[in-house]
């Protein structure tokens, strides 16, 4: 019986080994920064096919066209002929001969050399990107390396890289083969190759259990600043929090992250954060932060990531369950998927002691100073299924601050209505129970779905006014319920190229001010046509540098209401900078400061309320 048993075995691994689809990266024959590639495939059912790039994936919310990176493409037959095709836009290939095609080969152009180039293409999101450097490091998103073929996204690969000897890869994937040259590993499908990125360099990695789950942290950091052991006890306190506070949502028995620390030498990246999936986490920050800035940013950014796992990795609509990597057609609810999940990278820190109340207090009192950057009356339902679009995207960074305090605001409804008994995180968990990672919901039913789960049709009246519709959140109606008022305190006028002074940073290669894309211009700023790509070189003569900082802030503080200014910036005229001077009166711009505070005497409903929703206690 085991020998009969071992033979059917072998010949299944066979029939799935001739019908997976083989791709082979490169990283040993690396020439100007790019990296060779070859599919081979098995027969085509069909002559007509397209070979398709993806134009963006899941967990981004932002037209990428990874095709772009692509370049030398040939479609091959059995004898190395080439067979013709045709370009259909960045990321599309159309074939009509392709019963004969065996193989792909192409070359590939990392993301990481263009983000800075961003007049033809806004930029990859870093973590979703790609890096190149030979003999250093290569960031491994396979989304930017493989392509598929139509009808043919299910049919298993098999991933091969070739590495050099002396560099180790970080993954949650295993190996199958024992050689020192070669990692080789086989993925049920497409989303599933997608969904798994690898991290390649000289080792310097850490593994651990936290919490009943295996953990592998690679960190590659150009000067050697940081080692994988720095962030050890820092990381494995999260996870243990971070299991407690799911519970049995969480089901991950391993877990990878890939830590890329950017210096100031090789590529100028600018998109730090992480991206998501379901065993792994590719994150990017800068290599100059000190160490505590990097743990809280493991503690914040990492969390919200591994949050994923539950939400929408696990529990999702139909549109992210059969994502459609050419033409993707977008969920309405990003409010949950990231908004939700941000809530609970937040709340858990509360809930598990790791900030107190009143820092937890702080980053809410933060997300609705910042959400007022954005167009408080936009259905967050409409904006989430047109995220794609120009009208819309500027309005996806909303979905971390307002998107936040929605579910806080929804999880104190629920509390409010069950007595304390239930709340978000509650909801969550039964609507994970009731779905889960191979059966979706409909995307125009999930309101229905959370009535049913919950029990409760009063949150139906909450998610028609304030998430499908139009009605600004009352976010201070909701805060006394728990015990919390908002404290209003005007501020001087102040002069400031953007709304918020807190969300200028400097570019130290150009000596100049820079701004987030999302960051809302001040009054002065728009009287003058300023841009929020524009760098400032300097006002009123006065240039910038890291030694004067504080001195040119001081002078802007001089500047009278009506006062003739000039503003010396960059803008960006195709592959060069141009030096513009902005001229205009000044516009002092006032703003109301909205904080916080836990009432001195709260009402004992109150208080009761407040406390079941900071400790999660019933």
């Amino acid at each position: 019986m085991k020998k009969i048993a071992l033979s059917l075995g072998i010949l299944a691994a066979a029939f799935v080994h001739a019908q997976s689809i083989k791709a082979n990266i490169d990283l040993v024959n690396v020439k100007d920064d790019k990296i060779a590639v070859t599919m081979e495939f098995p027969k085509m059912k069909s002559g007509d096919v397209k070979f398709h790039f993806p134009k963006t994936v899941p967990g981004t919310y932002s037209v990428d066209d990874y095709g772009r990176f692509i370049e030398g493409i040939k479609f091959l037959d059995n004898k190395g002929k080439e067979i013709a095709f045709t370009k259909v836009g960045d990321n599309t290939y159309s074939l009509k001969n392709a019963q004969f095609l065996t193989k792909v080969t192409y070359l590939v152009n990392d993301s990481f050399d263009e983000e800075n180039t961003t007049d033809k293409h806004k930029a990859v999101f870093s973590p979703s990107g790609t890096d190149i450097e030979q003999g250093k490091i290569y960031l491994i998103n396979t989304h930017g390396f493989v392509g598929y073929i139509d009808n043919m996204q299910d049919v298993p690969y098999q991933l091969t890289i070739q590495k050099p000897n002396d560099f180790y890869g970080t993954t949650a994937l295993v190996d199958q083969d024992k050689s020192e040259a070669t990692d080789t590993f086989t993925l049920a499908n497409y989303a599933k190759l997608t969904d798994s990125p690898l991290m390649y360099s000289k080792p310097d990695y850490i593994t651990f259990n936290a919490g009943g789950m295996d953990l592998v942290l690679g960190v590659y950091s150009p000067t050697g600043k940081y080692k994988a052991a720095d962030f050890k006890e820092n990381l494995e306190k999260m996870v243990v929090a971070q299991k407690k506070f799911l519970g049995d949502m969480n089901t991950n028995k391993k877990y990878a992250i890939m830590l890329y620390l950017a210096g100031t030498e090789g590529p100028q990246i600018k998109g730090f954060g992480a991206l998501e999936h379901h065993e792994s986490t590719s994150v990017v920050l800068h290599e100059m932060m000190p160490k505590e800035a990097i743990d809280e940013a493991i503690v914040d950014v990492v969390s919200h990531e591994f949050f994923h796992t539950v939400n929408p990795l696990k529990t999702h609509s139909e549109e992210i369950h059969y994502f459609d990597y050419a033409d993707p057609k977008m969920s309405q609810h990003l409010w949950m998927y990231e908004g939700g999940t941000e809530y609970f990278a937040n709340l858990f820190q509360i809930q598990e002691g790791l900030i107190t109340r009143d820092q937890f207090l702080q980053r809410m009192s933060d997300k609705i100073k910042n959400s007022k950057s954005y167009n408080d009356t936009m259905p967050f339902t409409v904006m989430s299924k047109n995220i794609l679009l120009d009208e819309y995207k500027d309005q996806y960074r909303n979905v971390y601050e307002k998107g936040t305090l929605l579910t806080m605001c929804l999880d104190i409804e629920l509390r409010k209505l069950s007595n304390g008994e239930m709340g978000y995180r509650d909801m969550i968990r039964k609507l994970s129970q009731r779905f889960g990672e191979n059966k979706p919901f409909k995307d125009d039913k999930l309101i229905d779905e959370l009535v049913t789960v919950t029990g409760y049709p009063q949150i139906k009246d909450f998610y028609n006014k304030y998430i499908s519709g139009s009605q600004p959140t009352p976010y201070a109606e909701y805060l006394a319920q728990v015990g919390v008022e908002i404290n209003k305190q005007e501020t001087p006028p102040i002069f400031w190229f953007v709304k918020d002074p807190n969300q200028t940073g400097y570019n130290d290669k150009n000596n100049t001010f820079v701004f987030d894309e999302s960051s809302a211009l001040s009054p002065f700023a728009k009287s003058i046509g300023f841009k929020i790509t524009d760098e400032v070189v300097a006002l009123d003569g006065k240039t910038i540098n890291i030694q004067n900082v504080q001195e040119f802030i001081n002078y802007s503080k001089t500047i009278k209401d009506g006062q003739n200014v000039t503003v010396t910036v960059l803008r960006k005229n195709g592959d060069k900078n141009d030096k513009i001077d902005l001229k205009g009166k000044a516009v002092l711009d006032k703003m109301t400061l909205e904080t916080l505070q836990f009432k001195a005497n709260p009402t004992l409903a109150e208080k009761k309320l407040q406390d079941q929703w900071l400790t999660g206690k019933k």
